[in-house]
């Protein structure tokens, strides 16, 4: 019994030297460092905090038809001394501007086709050097999609995208076939990717031979624009249209006009940058049917041109920032500015320029005044043209 006794007595104290040591352990193992529960969490709060991205903010700055009529082109033949085109003149006074914002987009109203003699109305074709200069501005989005995209027909359309495609910018508009119709078109800035669509109403009758494997956006495909906007959506942080569409001359949009830019913003465009009617017309926010706002500019304007008439001087530079936040995967539109433009000339083939209204003055004005059958043309003209289209929260003080 005694001896029973012993190893039982044994048996009892072994266990508690061991339970001694085991929790001897785990209150070291407390004390002086973290348990493997609590490293693993603070592991993947760490984790947690380097994946999460800060929002960032990208400055827009928009332009409406680069519109380039042979007077201009024959203004940098001369500049350039009869041996080339020298278009630095025209873009001079805005490029500080230009150069100054994140992303830039134009929209080139004439073919730049290399194979082509340069042209005006109503068959345009450019120079290559006026791509060049607006390059070297600092314009980094171009849109093709316009009503003078096939003025030189499919071979036309072709070399303007090779054109393109060899400079330092992103086209959108004009796609050399299905599968690059369907690729994501976007440009990056600041981290963040945009995704860009590029639609047109007319292509002033003219049509792509049956074969050409080249592809346009027209504003009837809604089905293609639905599928375009939505693809870009899921693979980009924001989605920018440029959509050339209304009516000539009319400051107004047309029902059309708004019933697409209420499509577009429901499939998920955040920006709507307008062009062709060669007037300004107005710039608002619509609302989502899920109540997020949505900037839509209906036109801005003609950017340069030689067309005639007082509405068709004034054009618009539109700028605003926009704001990804991707904790709560929202987007902010801000700091939206219309800065009215006018193209200025006189004699036509050696003065055609694009000013910012706050360069401009009314002995410039008045310069330009018979050219545009309007005595009192003048920069009070001007303001209250714009004040006219334009609301005033969105003008700059």
């Amino acid at each position: 019994m005694k001896n029973q006794a012993a190893k039982i007595f044994f048996i009892v104290m072994l266990c508690i030297v061991i339970i001694s040591g085991t929790v001897a352990v785990i209150k070291d193992g407390g004390k002086d460092k973290p348990s493997k529960v609590t490293e693993s969490t603070t592991l993947a709060e760490e984790s947690t905090t380097q994946e999460a991205k800060p929002a960032v903010s990208v400055n827009f700055l928009s332009v409406g038809d680069n519109l380039i009529h042979d007077g201009i082109y024959e203004q940098a033949n001369r500049r350039a001394g009869g041996n080339g085109y020298d278009f630095s003149l025209c873009y001079e006074n805005i490029a500080e501007k230009v150069s100054a914002a994140d992303v830039a987009t134009i929209n080139q109203e004439t073919i730049i086709a290399k194979s082509y003699q340069p042209s005006g109305y109503p068959l345009f074709n450019s120079p290559h050097e006026v791509g060049d200069e607006i390059v070297k501005v600092g314009f980094d989005v171009i849109a093709m999609a316009n009503n003078h995209m096939i003025d030189k027909g499919a071979k036309g359309l072709a070399e303007a995208i090779e054109y393109w495609d060899s400079q330092p910018v992103t086209r959108t508009g004009a796609y050399k076939n299905n599968d690059d119709l369907y690729k994501v078109e976007y440009i990056e800035s600041n981290g963040m990717k945009i995704g860009l669509v590029g639609v047109t109403q007319y292509t002033n009758g003219l049509s792509l031979p049956a074969d050409s494997e080249l592809k346009i956006i027209y504003s009837a495909d809604e089905d293609v624009i639905k599928t375009k906007i939505e693809n870009a959506k899921k693979e980009c942080d924001m989605v920018l249209v440029n959509v050339h569409w209304g009516n000539e001359y009319q400051t107004t949009p047309t029902d059309d006009q708004r019933n697409l830019a209420k499509k577009m913003a429901n499939w998920g465009a955040d920006v709507i940058i307008g062009h062709h009617p060669h007037v300004i017309q107005p710039v608002e926010f619509i609302t989502r049917d899920d109540g997020t706002k949505v900037l839509v500019a209906f036109s801005l304007g003609n950017f340069i041109s030689q067309q005639n008439t007082p509405a068709r001087v004034v054009g618009g530079m539109l700028t605003y920032t926009v704001t990804k936040n991707y904790d709560t995967n929202t987007l902010e539109i801000s700091n939206v500015v219309f800065n009215p433009t006018v193209t200025h000339y006189v004699r036509g083939v050696d003065d055609v320029r694009v000013y910012l209204l706050s360069q401009y003055n009314d002995t410039l004005a008045a310069k330009q005044a018979s050219r545009l059958s309007q005595s009192n043309f003048s920069v009070s003209y001007i303001n209250d043209f714009v004040s006219g289209i334009i609301d005033p929260q969105f003008l700059n003080k």
